[in-house]
Protein backbone atom coordinates (compact mmCIF):
# COMPACT_ATOMS: atom_id res chain seq x y z
CA UNK A 1 0.00 0.00 0.00
CA UNK A 2 1.58 3.18 -0.87
CA UNK A 3 2.02 6.12 1.66
CA UNK A 4 -1.24 8.48 -0.15
CA UNK A 5 -3.62 5.21 0.43
CA UNK A 6 -2.20 4.99 3.74
CA UNK A 7 -2.42 8.75 4.42
CA UNK A 8 -6.21 8.17 2.69
CA UNK A 9 -7.43 5.77 4.72
CA UNK A 10 -6.38 7.49 7.64
CA UNK A 11 -8.02 10.82 7.32
CA UNK A 12 -11.68 8.79 6.69
CA UNK A 13 -10.79 6.83 10.08
CA UNK A 14 -10.20 10.08 11.67
CA UNK A 15 -13.53 11.67 9.29
CA UNK A 16 -15.64 9.10 11.27
CA UNK A 17 -14.19 8.88 14.52
CA UNK A 18 -15.00 12.94 14.55
CA UNK A 19 -18.46 12.40 13.07
CA UNK A 20 -19.61 9.69 15.75
CA UNK A 21 -17.94 12.36 18.53
CA UNK A 22 -20.09 14.71 17.64
CA UNK A 23 -23.38 13.25 17.22
CA UNK A 24 -23.07 11.35 20.54
CA UNK A 25 -22.43 14.78 21.93
CA UNK A 26 -25.17 16.22 20.69
CA UNK A 27 -27.35 13.15 21.37
CA UNK A 28 -26.21 13.60 24.97
CA UNK A 29 -26.91 17.21 25.26
CA UNK A 30 -30.55 16.86 23.65
CA UNK A 31 -31.08 14.62 27.26
CA UNK A 32 -31.10 17.27 29.08
CA UNK A 33 -34.81 19.80 29.64
CA UNK A 34 -32.49 23.14 29.25
CA UNK A 35 -31.35 21.86 25.70
CA UNK A 36 -35.02 20.54 24.21
CA UNK A 37 -35.98 24.09 24.64
CA UNK A 38 -33.77 25.26 21.70
CA UNK A 39 -30.92 28.00 21.79
CA UNK A 40 -31.79 29.20 25.45
CA UNK A 41 -33.83 27.59 28.44
CA UNK A 42 -35.89 30.23 29.07
CA UNK A 43 -39.15 32.32 27.53
CA UNK A 44 -38.74 36.32 26.65
CA UNK A 45 -41.28 36.77 29.53
CA UNK A 46 -40.08 34.46 32.28
CA UNK A 47 -38.60 37.79 34.08
CA UNK A 48 -37.82 41.53 33.09
CA UNK A 49 -34.50 40.85 32.01
CA UNK A 50 -34.75 37.66 30.00
CA UNK A 51 -35.83 39.17 26.51
CA UNK A 52 -32.82 41.59 27.17
CA UNK A 53 -30.54 38.80 27.82
CA UNK A 54 -32.08 36.58 24.93
CA UNK A 55 -31.32 39.90 22.67
CA UNK A 56 -28.08 40.28 23.29
CA UNK A 57 -27.11 36.65 23.29
CA UNK A 58 -28.66 36.02 19.74
CA UNK A 59 -27.91 38.63 18.54
CA UNK A 60 -23.75 38.29 19.47
CA UNK A 61 -24.15 34.79 17.73
CA UNK A 62 -25.70 36.60 14.39
CA UNK A 63 -22.50 39.33 14.15
CA UNK A 64 -20.35 36.28 14.93
CA UNK A 65 -21.89 34.31 12.09
CA UNK A 66 -21.90 37.15 9.49
CA UNK A 67 -18.24 37.61 10.46
CA UNK A 68 -17.14 34.20 10.05
CA UNK A 69 -19.03 33.67 6.61
CA UNK A 70 -16.99 36.77 5.55
CA UNK A 71 -13.91 35.47 6.90
CA UNK A 72 -14.36 31.35 5.60
CA UNK A 73 -15.55 33.47 2.49
CA UNK A 74 -12.50 35.26 2.08
CA UNK A 75 -10.04 32.05 2.95
CA UNK A 76 -11.44 29.81 0.79
CA UNK A 77 -11.52 32.66 -2.72
CA UNK A 78 -7.97 32.99 -1.63
CA UNK A 79 -6.80 29.38 -1.46
CA UNK A 80 -9.17 28.75 -5.05
CA UNK A 81 -7.81 31.86 -6.82
CA UNK A 82 -4.22 32.13 -5.54
CA UNK A 83 -3.22 28.32 -5.54
CA UNK A 84 0.01 27.31 -7.09
CA UNK A 85 -0.31 26.24 -10.66
CA UNK A 86 1.17 23.43 -12.31
CA UNK A 87 3.97 25.65 -13.95
CA UNK A 88 4.40 28.26 -11.25
CA UNK A 89 7.83 28.17 -9.71
CA UNK A 90 9.17 29.99 -6.89
CA UNK A 91 7.26 32.25 -4.27
CA UNK A 92 4.46 34.49 -5.52
CA UNK A 93 5.07 38.79 -5.19
CA UNK A 94 4.89 39.27 -1.40
CA UNK A 95 2.63 42.46 -0.02
CA UNK A 96 3.96 43.99 2.51
CA UNK A 97 3.64 48.11 3.97
CA UNK A 98 0.20 48.36 2.48
CA UNK A 99 -0.96 51.44 4.74
CA UNK A 100 -4.49 51.44 3.53
CA UNK A 101 -4.89 47.48 4.42
CA UNK A 102 -3.45 47.79 7.48
CA UNK A 103 -5.49 50.55 8.26
CA UNK A 104 -8.64 48.47 7.18
CA UNK A 105 -7.21 45.53 9.47
CA UNK A 106 -6.76 47.90 12.39
CA UNK A 107 -10.41 50.00 12.22
CA UNK A 108 -13.30 47.11 11.06
CA UNK A 109 -12.06 44.77 14.46
CA UNK A 110 -11.54 47.88 16.70
CA UNK A 111 -14.98 49.21 15.77
CA UNK A 112 -16.33 45.66 16.15
CA UNK A 113 -15.18 45.32 19.46
CA UNK A 114 -16.63 48.58 20.23
CA UNK A 115 -19.86 48.25 19.20
CA UNK A 116 -19.86 44.81 21.23
CA UNK A 117 -19.08 46.47 24.39
CA UNK A 118 -21.70 49.27 24.15
CA UNK A 119 -24.27 47.13 24.04
CA UNK A 120 -22.55 44.62 26.56
CA UNK A 121 -22.27 46.69 28.77
CA UNK A 122 -25.69 48.54 28.38
CA UNK A 123 -27.28 45.82 29.08
CA UNK A 124 -25.54 44.27 32.09
CA UNK A 125 -25.50 47.74 33.92
CA UNK A 126 -29.56 47.04 33.57
CA UNK A 127 -29.45 44.25 35.00
CA UNK A 128 -27.26 44.43 37.53
CA UNK A 129 -28.72 48.17 38.73
CA UNK A 130 -29.95 47.24 42.40
CA UNK A 131 -33.87 48.39 42.87
CA UNK A 132 -34.54 50.86 45.40
CA UNK A 133 -37.26 48.72 47.58
CA UNK A 134 -37.69 45.97 46.14
CA UNK A 135 -41.28 44.10 46.98
CA UNK A 136 -39.61 40.41 48.48
CA UNK A 137 -36.00 40.38 49.84
CA UNK A 138 -34.47 37.11 49.71
CA UNK A 139 -31.84 36.16 51.74
CA UNK A 140 -30.37 33.12 50.07
CA UNK A 141 -27.99 30.92 52.36
CA UNK A 142 -26.25 28.62 50.17
CA UNK A 143 -24.54 25.62 52.37
CA UNK A 144 -23.10 22.11 51.58
CA UNK A 145 -25.24 20.66 49.91
CA UNK A 146 -28.85 22.44 50.19
CA UNK A 147 -30.08 26.32 50.32
CA UNK A 148 -31.67 28.27 53.12
CA UNK A 149 -34.07 30.58 51.91
CA UNK A 150 -34.97 33.84 54.48
CA UNK A 151 -37.84 36.44 53.76
CA UNK A 152 -36.65 39.29 54.93
CA UNK A 153 -39.79 41.87 54.43
CA UNK A 154 -42.18 38.60 55.59
CA UNK A 155 -39.68 37.60 58.67
CA UNK A 156 -40.89 33.95 57.23
CA UNK A 157 -37.60 31.53 56.75
CA UNK A 158 -37.24 27.81 55.06
CA UNK A 159 -34.52 25.44 56.25
CA UNK A 160 -33.26 23.25 53.07
CA UNK A 161 -32.52 20.10 54.02
CA UNK A 162 -28.97 17.70 52.62
CA UNK A 163 -30.78 15.01 50.66
CA UNK A 164 -29.53 11.55 50.67
CA UNK A 165 -25.90 12.16 50.06
CA UNK A 166 -25.41 9.40 47.28
CA UNK A 167 -24.74 11.24 44.46
CA UNK A 168 -28.18 10.79 43.13
CA UNK A 169 -30.76 13.25 41.70
CA UNK A 170 -32.67 14.57 44.42
CA UNK A 171 -36.87 14.15 44.47
CA UNK A 172 -38.12 17.11 42.91
CA UNK A 173 -41.42 17.39 45.89
CA UNK A 174 -38.58 16.90 48.77
CA UNK A 175 -36.48 19.93 47.02
CA UNK A 176 -35.98 23.20 48.89
CA UNK A 177 -38.68 25.49 47.09
CA UNK A 178 -38.34 29.35 46.49
CA UNK A 179 -41.77 31.35 46.41
CA UNK A 180 -41.57 34.35 44.49
CA UNK A 181 -45.00 36.65 43.82
CA UNK A 182 -45.35 37.57 40.07
CA UNK A 183 -45.14 40.53 38.82
CA UNK A 184 -43.17 41.94 41.91
CA UNK A 185 -39.80 43.32 41.99
CA UNK A 186 -37.20 40.77 44.06
CA UNK A 187 -33.88 41.52 45.22
CA UNK A 188 -31.72 38.15 46.10
CA UNK A 189 -29.20 38.65 48.56
CA UNK A 190 -26.63 35.85 48.16
CA UNK A 191 -24.40 34.54 50.82
CA UNK A 192 -22.39 31.39 51.55
CA UNK A 193 -22.37 29.23 54.70
CA UNK A 194 -19.39 27.35 53.95
CA UNK A 195 -17.56 27.45 50.61
CA UNK A 196 -18.03 28.93 47.46
CA UNK A 197 -21.59 27.80 45.58
CA UNK A 198 -23.56 29.55 42.69
CA UNK A 199 -27.24 30.60 42.33
CA UNK A 200 -28.38 29.51 39.08
CA UNK A 201 -31.96 29.70 37.73
CA UNK A 202 -31.98 28.34 34.03
CA UNK A 203 -35.42 29.70 33.19
CA UNK A 204 -34.59 33.49 34.69
CA UNK A 205 -31.30 33.32 32.22
CA UNK A 206 -29.64 34.23 35.24
CA UNK A 207 -26.29 33.10 37.41
CA UNK A 208 -24.18 34.89 40.59
CA UNK A 209 -21.49 32.48 42.65
CA UNK A 210 -21.83 32.73 46.55
CA UNK A 211 -19.00 33.89 48.30
CA UNK A 212 -18.22 33.70 52.35
CA UNK A 213 -18.27 36.75 54.02
CA UNK A 214 -18.93 38.48 51.36
CA UNK A 215 -23.13 39.39 49.77
CA UNK A 216 -23.75 39.26 46.13
CA UNK A 217 -26.80 40.37 44.60
CA UNK A 218 -29.66 39.86 41.85
CA UNK A 219 -32.52 41.89 40.95
CA UNK A 220 -35.21 41.00 38.88
CA UNK A 221 -39.04 40.75 38.63
CA UNK A 222 -40.77 37.15 37.59
CA UNK A 223 -43.14 38.29 35.13
CA UNK A 224 -44.85 34.60 34.77
CA UNK A 225 -46.30 32.00 37.17
CA UNK A 226 -44.57 28.30 36.59
CA UNK A 227 -42.34 26.02 38.31
CA UNK A 228 -38.59 26.58 37.09
CA UNK A 229 -35.42 24.31 38.40
CA UNK A 230 -32.95 25.85 40.20
CA UNK A 231 -29.29 24.35 40.92
CA UNK A 232 -25.70 25.08 42.40
CA UNK A 233 -23.46 25.77 39.21
CA UNK A 234 -20.00 25.81 41.22
CA UNK A 235 -18.38 22.38 41.95
CA UNK A 236 -18.73 22.60 45.64
CA UNK A 237 -17.79 19.51 47.36
CA UNK A 238 -18.75 15.31 46.75
CA UNK A 239 -22.30 15.74 46.65
CA UNK A 240 -22.65 19.32 44.38
CA UNK A 241 -24.97 17.40 41.69
CA UNK A 242 -27.69 17.32 44.52
CA UNK A 243 -27.99 20.69 45.36
CA UNK A 244 -30.67 21.27 43.80
CA UNK A 245 -34.14 23.79 44.66
CA UNK A 246 -36.91 24.87 43.17
CA UNK A 247 -38.32 27.77 42.34
CA UNK A 248 -42.44 28.50 42.40
CA UNK A 249 -43.42 32.04 40.61
CA UNK A 250 -47.12 32.37 42.26
CA UNK A 251 -49.73 34.68 42.69
CA UNK A 252 -49.49 37.50 45.47
CA UNK A 253 -52.77 35.92 47.33
CA UNK A 254 -50.53 31.91 46.96
CA UNK A 255 -47.13 33.47 47.82
CA UNK A 256 -49.03 35.32 51.44
CA UNK A 257 -50.30 31.52 51.84
CA UNK A 258 -47.14 29.58 51.24
CA UNK A 259 -45.39 32.56 54.01
CA UNK A 260 -48.04 32.20 56.53
CA UNK A 261 -46.76 27.93 56.71
CA UNK A 262 -43.23 28.96 57.18
CA UNK A 263 -41.12 29.79 60.40
CA UNK A 264 -41.15 33.08 61.65
CA UNK A 265 -37.62 34.58 62.08
CA UNK A 266 -34.26 34.59 59.98
CA UNK A 267 -31.46 32.30 59.78
CA UNK A 268 -28.46 34.11 59.60
CA UNK A 269 -24.41 34.10 59.48
CA UNK A 270 -24.97 32.35 63.03
CA UNK A 271 -25.14 29.15 61.16
CA UNK A 272 -22.28 29.73 58.99
CA UNK A 273 -19.45 27.80 59.00
CA UNK A 274 -15.89 29.05 58.91
CA UNK A 275 -14.19 26.32 56.25
CA UNK A 276 -10.70 27.61 58.15
CA UNK A 277 -11.10 28.52 61.67
CA UNK A 278 -7.98 30.95 62.12
CA UNK A 279 -7.59 29.85 66.26
CA UNK A 280 -7.23 25.89 65.13
CA UNK A 281 -4.13 25.09 63.26
CA UNK A 282 -5.07 21.72 62.17
CA UNK A 283 -7.93 23.08 59.83
CA UNK A 284 -5.98 26.42 58.68
CA UNK A 285 -3.90 25.25 55.84
CA UNK A 286 -1.69 28.62 56.66
CA UNK A 287 -1.29 28.42 60.19
CA UNK A 288 -0.40 24.55 60.06
CA UNK A 289 2.36 25.25 57.22
CA UNK A 290 3.73 27.80 59.26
Amino acid sequence: MSSQDRTGSKRVRITKISSISLAGALLLTGCTAEAQRGWLPADRDNTNHTGAITDLWVNSWIAAMIVGIITWGLIIWCMVAYRRRRNDTGYPRQISYNLPLEIFYLTIPLFMVLVFFYFTERDIAKIDARVENPDVIVDVRGKQWSWDFNYVNENRYSVGVQGSLNGEEGVPENLPTLYLPVNRSVEFQLNARDVQHSFFVPGFLMKRDLYPGRTNYINLTPTKEGVFVGKCAELCGQYHSEMLFNVEVVSQAEFDAQMAQLEVGQLGDEYDRDSYPEDDPDTDPARSSS
